[in-house]
């Protein structure tokens, strides 16, 4: 064997070495959201624990409080309900009607930040689905997303269609 070809295999097989023995990388980017919780007033912490909640579950979007905002959180009287207006985008309200009838406010806040991350309702009556929001009994305090809902909002966020609906109001009743 000429000394090219010996000097050209052994980078080759070099290269090919490096490639099977070094550690995977990931190439998906993690999209940054801020949120804004300055007007969630007593919701305020448990909008930042709802955000913690993502952060520990997903891998390809990073929640944090801050401004500009991507989404503001609202308290009022109402009904929880959310707007987002695109992928990471719109509106969420803390509404005080369903923590009065015994609903779990961190619950409440992840879902209704589910919304924003792409999740539609799915209204299955199961505590385990975060996403079957008001149908779940009021007992229910899971806050964490299912398996089948991290991986849906991850790859919402590496670039698939979410499936929840923009422009439309999401009320949990």
């Amino acid at each position: 064997m000429s000394r090219p070809l010996r000097i050209t295999l052994s980078a080759v097989l070099s290269l090919a070495f490096l490639l099977v023995t070094a550690p995977a990388q990931a190439t998906a980017l993690v999209t940054v959201l801020r949120y804004d919780a300055g007007r969630a007033a007593e919701f305020s912490a448990t909008v930042d624990q709802a955000a913690q909640v993502w952060n520990a579950n997903v891998a390809n979007v990073r929640l944090m409080r801050g401004t500009p905002a991507h989404f503001v959180v609202y308290a009022d009287n109402g009904w929880p309900r959310a707007l987002p207006t695109s992928l990471g985008r719109g509106t969420v309200w803390m509404g005080r009607q369903a923590v009065n009838q015994g609903y779990y406010p961190l619950r409440i806040a992840t879902h209704e930040i589910g919304h924003i991350l792409g999740l539609p309702d799915r209204r299955t009556g199961r505590c385990s689905d975060l996403m079957s929001g008001s149908s779940a009994p009021t007992s229910c305090t899971n806050a964490t997303p299912s398996a089948a809902e991290r991986a849906e909002v991850d790859r919402n966020f590496a670039g698939a269609t979410p499936l929840v609906e923009f422009g439309r109001l999401h009320e949990e009743r």
